[in-house]
């Protein structure tokens, strides 16, 4: 498994400088190269944190390198699986919750990880003149002047590409392969859905509208109000510009005489001829779900099944830079505080006091409204996690530093003091690996944490910028909008499926790896 590990990542690096080279952008593994065109453009205080930014890429691409070099090294040159360690996994997988867990938390992680190939408004492909385009590997930007569009002043525009492929199946001048959900998680609003009604039907209350065309229903024609399936109330009327030039009063499903209003071009009789006769009930966002928006849309217009990926995007994103930077950081601390102990042990753990004692929420309030909006929209995502990761080291470096006072004192550690192992050695080489099962069962805790932080930051309204899905914003989103019940119940679901999913994991790997199963000691 470490050899399949170390040579995915090897291989997943090798692809992300090819595609970068080429200027191609794959699905997740070019992140770093796209956080680098992203906040390269930021002029930053300090000239090493603007390098470091915009070579983010370069950087990722080094580290994960070498941390899959790194596995397959010590897989290739150490001895057979220890006996123990087995016995260990073997345990796990008998828990059939948590294994059954774990596999579909990696099920998930790898469709996050296909990204644009499933969730996203730019097309895969497309056939132009027997030319073919690639917008959403692309890193470049192609506009509608490339595709022919070159009216009304939109030729230097981006595409619309779900209008694009109405369009080519219209006239047959090319096609337009889109993601599996062609909606992007935010900022792809939607401005309104249409569902059909039968006006006729006794039971039916509420507003009717004819529409000049049912790709638009942002643009109405004529709004009825309808009371058990008659005309009832005002009737008004707009013409292409949005401008409203018609009014009129129904009683019992019958125009009264004379409360007609015409104030537009032409004849009143062209203007009611302009639309369809069917009528459509029109949700505007939040809206009601549709066919072909089975969950509606949040109060931003975006597609709550496409926000809730991006959700879900973002939760593993953040576990993936949180936990190695809090564990390497946690387990570092909390083995010298162990080995070495004496002063160094007392100012530490004086420090961790007076860090635990920062208000948490007031600090990143403080960051979140004192933070330059061009700095938050790029960086905000990674200024959220170092706040995190500022105060979730904590936390375990006490148990690595209680393992590390109890090891230092057996035979083994003494013996390499004798034959001059360096202190890096004695503690990533013999003190760390007696205390990996510490290890294993925080992270699934600390993933769970990671999620339920950024939720609630989300909720209040301090946590990642506009540009990210959270579930956090889509509860809060819904509970400001009672009237779609949706929004609170899929935002809920996911997340307590999520965190279910990772309590079981953990409750088995915490299981599977109790030193005591093992041991003589009770």
């Amino acid at each position: 498994m470490k050899l399949g590990i170390g040579i995915f990542m090897m291989v997943a690096v090798a692809l992300s400088v090819y595609a970068e080279a080429v200027g191609l952008k794959l699905p997740t593994i070019s992140w770093g190269y796209n956080f680098s065109r992203s906040a390269g453009e930021l002029n930053l205080p300090y000239e090493i944190l603007q390098w470091l930014v915009e070579q983010a890429g370069v950087i990722t691409a080094v580290i994960v390198f070498l941390a899959g070099l790194w596995l397959v090294i010590s897989k290739l040159t150490s001895g057979p699986p220890n006996p123990v360690t087995v016995r260990k996994i073997q345990r796990f997988k008998s828990i059939k919750r948590g294994y059954y867990s774990f596999l579909i938390l990696i099920g998930l992680a790898g469709l996050a990880a296909l990204d644009q190939l499933i969730v996203g408004k730019e097309a895969l492909a497309v056939k132009y003149e027997d030319q073919w385009y690639f917008p959403a590997f692309t890193t470049g930007l192609e506009k509608n002047a490339t595709f022919g569009i070159i009216d009304n002043g939109k030729s230097d525009l981006e595409p619309d590409y779900r209008e694009l492929k109405k369009s080519f199946s219209d006239s047959g001048k090319g096609t337009v392969i889109l993601p599996l959900w062609p909606y992007n998680p935010t900022q792809d609003t939607i401005n309104a859905l249409a569902k059909k009604i039968d006006p006729d039907d006794l039971k039916y209350s509420g507003l009717g509208t004819r529409l000049y065309s049912p790709d638009r229903p942002a643009d109405p024609h004529l709004r009825f109000t309808y009371r058990k399936g008659q005309r009832q109330g005002d009737a008004q009327g707009w013409n292409l510009a949005g401008d409203r030039v018609y009014k009129a009063k129904y009683l019992e499903g019958k125009l009264i005489e004379g409360s007609e209003e015409w104030e537009g071009e032409g004849s009143l009789e062209e203007f009611l001829a302009a639309s369809i006769e069917q009528e459509y009930d029109v949700s505007y966002p939040p809206s009601e779900p549709q066919l072909s928006h089975p969950l509606g849309t949040d109060s931003k217009g975006n597609d709550v099944i496409a926000y809730l990926y991006g959700g879900l995007q973002v939760n593993f994103q953040a576990a993936l830079i949180y936990v190695p930077i809090v564990y390497l950081i946690g387990i570092t601390v909390g083995l010298l505080m162990g080995y070495f102990g004496g002063w160094f042990d007392l100012v530490v753990q004086r420090i961790i006091e007076i860090l635990s004692n920062i208000p948490f929420l007031f600090l990143v309030i403080i960051i979140t409204l004192g933070v330059p909006p061009q700095y938050k929209d790029r960086l905000g995502f990674y200024l959220i996690l170092g706040i995190l990761a500022i105060f979730g080291w904590m936390s375990m470096t006490y148990l690595m530093r209680t393992s590390a006072l109890k090891e230092k004192a057996r035979d083994y550690i003494a013996a390499s003091r004798v034959i001059g192992a360096g202190v890096p050695r004695i503690l990533f080489r013999h003190l760390l690996p007696n205390s990996v099962a510490i290890l294993v069962t925080l992270v699934p805790f600390s993933i769970s944490g990671l999620v339920l932080s950024l939720t609630a930051l989300d909720y209040l309204g301090f946590g990642l910028p506009v540009q990210y899905a959270s579930w956090g914003k889509l509860l809060k989103d819904g509970l400001s909008s009672l009237s779609s019940p949706l929004l609170v119940s899929s935002a809920f679901f996911c997340l307590v499926t999520m965190l279910v999913l990772v309590t079981f994991v953990g409750e088995a790997v915490r299981e599977a790896f109790d030193p005591k199963k093992y041991t003589y000691y009770r």
